[in-house]
């Protein structure tokens, strides 16, 4: 991930209470109760615990816990459909708990868009209505509105349906209708809420495959929340990994794999298939020496997976790799001895 990208979301000390008095409840907090205690004698719930985290530009940013751990409470925080406790939202610098309730609206509809996990499109519409109806609150002219919506129907493969309604179509078809419609926004922000978690698993699949293809040309910053390690390895630029309403980890895959924060996160990712996830970049020896020696020696690329380097190495029956970046520099070297211990630790 580029490391220049600047912050587009900044959570400053975020906490949420729910409850008659979360305030008051939020002070108790700060001086030492947990959760449950807060739960148990005063039937109150934290649900954000001092959340501080930097979102980056044009990149796919996941949140991901168990169920009850804070990440959808948190992604609502965003634009401001729950009200924090304490704490701060800044968007570009701005403050989204300050805003007043036009300026509000004004963010939601032009800067924010999102894809809800039920499809959330209107049932007495059609597909092409569904996908307009955000720009119809935008108040754009009839003329964008139909060359947008027709635009972003094609784009998601969905040409021909429409006429169509929603109860016509299938979930994945659905969610496309979900995506098209937050696309032809235009918004610089895509909030995605366990967006793709009551597809069957080949759809999913096909779906995430879609969203990337139209990331590496669309570069929002997307905010994408689930539950699903497997997704979170595969479509996120980074992963934050919440637990009981605290922040436990944030970085790359290779990151959170290679460095665990603590138990919680080693439990978490115990199980899965590094050789898939891990780059080249990640387990290489960047100490090149002068004159490197490139007898019997295959060229990776830094971003290739760890199974492509032990596919290319067993191809060539090779012991030793140079990894080299996208202008074809070498940058590192990766023997069986390193590709062993990843795969192995």
């Amino acid at each position: 991930m580029d490391k220049n990208k600047q912050p587009k979301i900044q959570i400053v000390n975020l906490s949420k209470v729910f409850g008659r008095s979360p305030k008051k409840m939020l002070q108790l907090v700060q001086q030492g109760m947990d959760k449950n205690e807060l739960l148990t004698k005063h039937r109150h719930v934290l649900a954000l615990d001092n959340i501080n985290m930097e979102l980056k530009e044009h990149s796919i940013e996941v949140i991901m816990g168990l169920s009850g751990s804070g990440k959808s409470t948190l992604i609502r925080h965003i634009n401001r459909l729950i009200a924090p406790t304490a704490g701060e939202v800044l968007v570009d610098g701005e403050n989204v708990c300050n805003m007043g309730a036009g300026q509000l609206r004004r963010f939601r509809q032009q800067k924010t868009a999102m894809v809800f996990q039920n499809f959330a499109l209107l049932p007495h519409r059609t597909v092409i209505d569904n996908i307009s109806f955000g720009l119809q609150i935008q108040g754009k002219s009839e003329t964008q509105i139909k060359r947008s919506s027709y635009y972003w129907l094609e784009r998601v493969g969905l040409a021909g349906y429409e006429k169509n309604y929603p109860a016509q179509l299938s979930g994945g078809m659905q969610q496309r209708v979900g995506l098209a419609r937050a696309l032809a926004c235009d918004a610089d922000i895509l909030m995605m809420d366990e967006a793709f978690s009551a597809l069957d698993p080949l759809i999913r699949s096909d779906m995430q495959d879609v969203l990337l293809e139209l990331q590496r040309e669309l570069k929002k910053t997307i905010v994408f929340i689930t539950h699903d390690l497997d997704e979170a390895l595969k479509i996120g630029d980074r992963i934050a990994i919440l637990n009981q309403g605290q922040l436990i980890q944030q970085g790359s895959a290779d990151n959170i794999l290679l460095h665990p924060a603590d138990d919680y996160v080693r439990r978490f990712v115990a199980d899965v298939n590094r050789t898939g996830v891990l780059r080249a970049r990640s387990i290489m020896d960047s100490q090149l020496q002068t004159s490197p020696d490139f007898s019997n020696t295959v060229v990776v690329q830094e971003d290739d997976t760890v199974r492509e380097v032990l596919h290319s190495m067993l191809s060539a029956d090779s012991y030793n790799a140079l990894v080299t970046n996208q202008s074809g520099k070498a940058v590192g070297r990766i023997d069986s001895e390193m590709l062993a211990a990843a795969v192995n630790n």
